[in-house]
């Protein structure tokens, strides 16, 4: 019963609809700018462009270099961009990569953000940035990462892939997941969560089938919304922990690693919190972790880190820095405890109660 909270507010203003990426230029000069850095990467390039033309004289130009785990000399490089175009601030369109990448520009000169999110990674309503350098990946949080305004245009969701669309959408629940047991959550985020894991249980299974359908990607969007404001409101745990262990480490793919892991850390936090993760029972039926399993099969995602090239001895050393620096989780564990859960994720079994 969450009687004794601190809910920490929402920062972000947030633009959300069909169309809305017609109203990038009306935030850009409500914040005051008159200059701006459009942030992409190579994948989107054509879609930075067209959106650079579509600001015409606020667009200082395009960065189409953004990067999976944001490495830190891609982020020197679009320093080195930003300055030289005499920008004051970024805008961020595409998925995670790209949100980083804007992130890791402002904190740096304190530039502000505008994030046009087409994926449902969840980064954009957060405070929280992660970069890799020397095959090591850092998280930290600090109020000079959240963006300042974040804009949802279901339309440019409607040409996500099938795949991604199912991955990044395994991503954002990760977050609602790992929400439920936080330490510091608040009867707001425990309900947009609630009703996040009733947005993707409904939207997902329709979207596999028409990818298309402008209101399953309605739904599917608002979910991702709901998890973001999750990720950036409270604690997050074990399974984010691992997922940048082997994105960090190994460069897996990260949409994909968090979708892999998803019914694996579920049900072993479950053991110690099954009350905590009721919620995710109830909507995706019998225990936590098993229902996501089955659920991740049904929509066709990925099920095994085997399948993303990681290997046993990745496995062996991926347990060994997941256990280096203490931080909070419900259950406690040691390194023979998380070999076991990667080994069973490596593999693609469906988790045990």
């Amino acid at each position: 019963m969450l009687d004794r909270f601190t809910f920490p507010g929402l920062t972000t203003r947030v633009v959300f609809g069909r169309g809305t990426l017609a109203q990038a230029e009306a935030e850009i000069t409500r914040l005051g700018h008159s200059r701006v850095l459009v942030l992409s990467t190579p994948h989107q390039a054509a879609q930075a462009q067209a959106l650079s033309h579509q600001l015409g004289r606020l667009s200082a130009g395009v960065f189409a270099g953004a990067a999976m785990h944001t490495p830190t000399d891609v982020t020197e490089a679009a320093l080195a961009a930003f300055q030289g175009a005499g920008a004051t601030a970024v805008v961020a369109l595409g998925g995670g990569s790209t949100t980083g990448l804007g992130k890791a520009i402002s904190t740096r000169t304190g530039a502000d953000q505008v994030v046009i999110p087409t994926t449902y990674a969840g980064s954009e309503m957060t405070d929280i940035l992660g970069e890799t350098a020397g095959g090591q990946k850092t998280t930290r949080r600090d109020p000079s990462i959240r963006p300042e305004v974040v804009i949802y245009d279901v339309d440019l969701t409607l040409s996500l892939p099938v795949p991604l669309t199912m991955t990044s959408a395994l991503n954002a629940l990760a977050h609602a997941m790992e929400a439920f047991y936080a330490p510091d959550l608040n009867p707001v985020v425990d309900l947009m969560c609630r009703e996040a894991l009733r947005a993707f249980h409904s939207g997902l299974p329709v979207l596999a089938g028409d990818p298309h359908n402008p209101q399953a990607r309605s739904q599917a969007l608002l979910g991702a919304w709901f998890c973001s404001v999750a990720l950036g409101s409270v604690t997050m745990a074990l399974h984010h922990k691992l997922a940048h262990v082997l994105g960090g480490s190994f460069n897996a793919p990260h949409a994909e690693t968090h979708a892999i892991l998803l019914p694996h850390t579920t049900a072993f936090n479950a053991v110690a919190v099954p009350q905590a993760l009721a919620p995710i029972a109830e909507v995706f039926g019998g225990p936590p972790g098993a229902g996501l399993w089955e659920f991740a099969k049904r929509i066709n995602a990925p099920m095994r880190l085997a399948d993303l090239g990681l290997t046993e001895a990745d496995m062996d050393r991926a347990a060994d820095l997941a256990v280096q620096n203490p931080y909070s989780n419900p259950r406690p564990f040691d390194r023979e405890a998380i070999r076991q859960l990667l080994q069973d994720a490596h593999q693609g079994r469906k988790p045990q109660t």
